[in-house]
């Protein structure tokens, strides 16, 4: 087992006195990039690795299918950097039925079936821990992933104990730290789907990608499958009655938006994209730095049952 050449100081709180000496042996930090002795090297010293997954899905007229995987490879990479741990290429399709939109309409969305999604995250993970690593840290880009995720991870932690994170880098609805960043107004919904927040990550990520040209504002709506005396502002699934927002129903996307755009996208900014990666970045760096600070003990690492 390879956690017999780990050596002992390094197993529990992973930790080396030369970072720069470490940082010398990798010319990335993408495990796709390395050679399997750049990975033996490194599981000697750490045991933590990243796993962006997002989607390929419509933004409407003006962003890329990759947005919500652009978050979570950006963040990975950028987290792997400033505290040189290793992170695998991204997961890059998703939980995105409700994206679809008619047959023959072009959108370019590809989903995943649940199973099917659960089955390519237990199979990543289970061969990661098979070679050695003991944190699986899951980088979430797409929000609709969420809707499914938590089976699978309990799964992995279950079957071999190791320490299993998923991270969320985004807003949707919650400002977290990005709240006074944004210069939409609540209304104008500047976390959701194509609005301030991605369009300013697409920006800085590559605005040659980006077509403002196309940009326009458009708000979410009731579908119209049910009466006017319910009321839906953003992309949650859930919507409002009597003010209160007890009542869920499964959407599509272009049911309650045409464009595919929920908010304002007109004041994004390229400085405002970089400021907030930068910022979710770190954050999610320190959270990690804390995390290989526990005791791991992985009780079944053979990923046995890797054929069907």
């Amino acid at each position: 087992m390879i956690d017999d050449h780990i050596p002992k100081k390094y197993r529990d709180v992973p930790h080396l006195t030369d970072e720069e000496e470490f940082r010398s042996h990798f010319l990335s930090w993408d495990i796709g990039d390395l050679c399997m002795t750049d990975i033996r090297f490194y599981l000697e010293h750490k045991d933590t690795v990243l796993v962006p997954m997002a989607s390929l899905e419509q933004h409407g007229p003006h962003l890329p299918l990759y947005t919500d995987t652009v978050t979570a490879w950006e963040v990975s990479k950028r987290v792997a950097e400033m505290i040189a741990v290793l992170h695998t290429p991204p997961i890059w399709a998703g939980y995105s039925p409700q994206h679809m939109h008619r047959p023959g309409a072009g959108r370019g969305t590809i989903t995943l079936r649940s199973s099917t999604l659960l089955n390519l995250i237990y199979d990543v993970g289970r061969s990661l821990i098979h070679h050695g690593f003991n944190r699986i840290i899951f980088i979430n880009g797409h929000g609709s992933n969420v809707k499914i995720i938590d089976p699978i991870l309990r799964k992995l932690r279950y079957d071999t104990g190791a320490l299993i994170s998923f991270v969320k880098p985004y807003m949707e609805n919650y400002y977290g730290i990005l709240g006074d960043l944004m210069e939409n107004p609540p209304e104008e919904t500047p976390g959701w789907h194509a609005s301030e927040l991605e369009t300013s990550q697409d920006l800085a990520w590559n605005e040659r990608l980006v077509r403002m040209d196309r940009a326009a504002f458009t708000k979410a709506h009731i579908p119209d499958f049910l009466p006017k005396s319910f009321e839906k502002k953003d992309g949650m699934p859930d919507v409002e009655f009597e003010g209160y927002k007890y009542f869920t129903f499964p959407m599509d996307h272009h049911e309650f938006i045409e464009t595919g755009v929920i908010g304002n996208p007109l004041r994004a900014t390229k400085e405002k994209g970089e400021e907030a990666f930068r910022r979710l970045s770190e954050h999610t760096a320190r959270g990690i730095l804390e995390l290989m600070k526990v005791p791991v003990e992985v009780h079944t690492r053979e990923f046995v049952d890797r054929v069907l």
